[in-house]
């Protein structure tokens, strides 16, 4: 399941307090090859990745639930998404009405960015409290290296659902989806290659763990998750763009569930260029 849309400085930490519904405070890494951009007026939600040289920024960040970003699902909660019954969803960006997330804590180096966000519930807007969500985010050449964890206090055991590892929102311009299912992984097998549509899809053969939107070069986004092999995707038509209606959504997925003192970590990451050059990519950052 998954949206369509979807100071005090101490010891280097900037704690931020109440965050206005209108405009974003973009914060970037730059490495010279790549960058990274993070929307702490949205839980410092990730929503701009491309190449320092062109400018090019590859995702969509059209409303607060599409970033790339940690976004968990629980038990129906008789809350309401535009009319469409929901159920317990916390957001790092915020709810549908555009009501965002906090950032409560602000670290930026100049090799590491890290955040903590108070989440929103997507239908409900409201805060909640039982969920932690953090950030370490960090570059390497041309290869981002986000690190997500999620840590849950609350008292309801939430059943097993279908969870976003992350949620990742590219630009509608890339069309073709790429990623290998065969039954030998890392052996240059051939590739399968599909242009989704609406709604959501599944697939449950992700054998070599990474997908990659690409325009009809063959060039564009790619996302490797270790250990996971399935994932939901989509396009949702719309104008391209990072702030236009359309989108190329696709999201590693794991089955969990959420009980008390779950905590959840895991790895993630992007890379840029050919699907040649990032299946190499990830290759290697599989080896190691």
């Amino acid at each position: 399941m998954s949206r369509w849309l979807r100071f005090f400085v101490t010891a280097g930490i900037c704690f931020l307090g109440a965050q206005s519904l209108l405009g974003a405070d973009w914060l970037y890494l730059d490495n010279g090859q790549v960058r990274l951009g993070v929307d702490r007026a949205a839980g410092a939600s990730i929503g701009y990745f491309g190449e320092r040289a062109t400018g090019r920024n590859l995702l969509n960040h059209y409303d607060k639930g599409r970033f790339i970003q940690q976004s968990y699902y629980g038990a129906k909660d008789g809350s309401d998404w535009n009319g469409k019954p929901w159920r317990w969803n916390p957001v790092q960006g915020g709810g549908w009405r555009g009501e965002p997330a906090r950032t409560l804590a602000f670290t930026n180096t100049a090799t590491t960015l890290y955040a903590r966000t108070l989440p929103k519930h997507w239908a409900k807007g409201a805060d909640l409290p039982e969920v932690v969500m953090e950030e370490w985010l960090m570059l390497t050449n041309r290869v981002a290296h986000l690190r997500f964890r999620m840590t849950y206090s609350g008292a309801t055991n939430h059943p097993p659902a279908h969870q976003e590892l992350p949620a990742v929102f590219a630009d509608f311009a890339l069309t073709n989806l790429i990623y290998y299912k065969g039954a030998a992984p890392w052996t240059g097998g051939a590739l399968t290659r599909r242009v989704p549509g609406w709604p959501n899809e599944y697939d449950k053969g992700l054998t070599e763990n990474w997908a990659a939107y690409v325009d009809t070069r063959d060039w564009g986004l790619g996302v490797f998750v270790p250990g996971t092999t399935e994932m939901t995707f989509y396009r949702h038509p719309g104008k391209a763009g990072p702030d236009g209606g359309g989108c190329s959504y696709l999201a590693p997925i794991r089955t969990l569930a959420i009980t008390n003192g779950f905590k959840l970590e895991y790895d993630v990451f992007l890379a840029i260029g050919t699907v040649s050059e990032l299946r190499e990519k990830f290759r290697s950052l599989q080896a190691k």
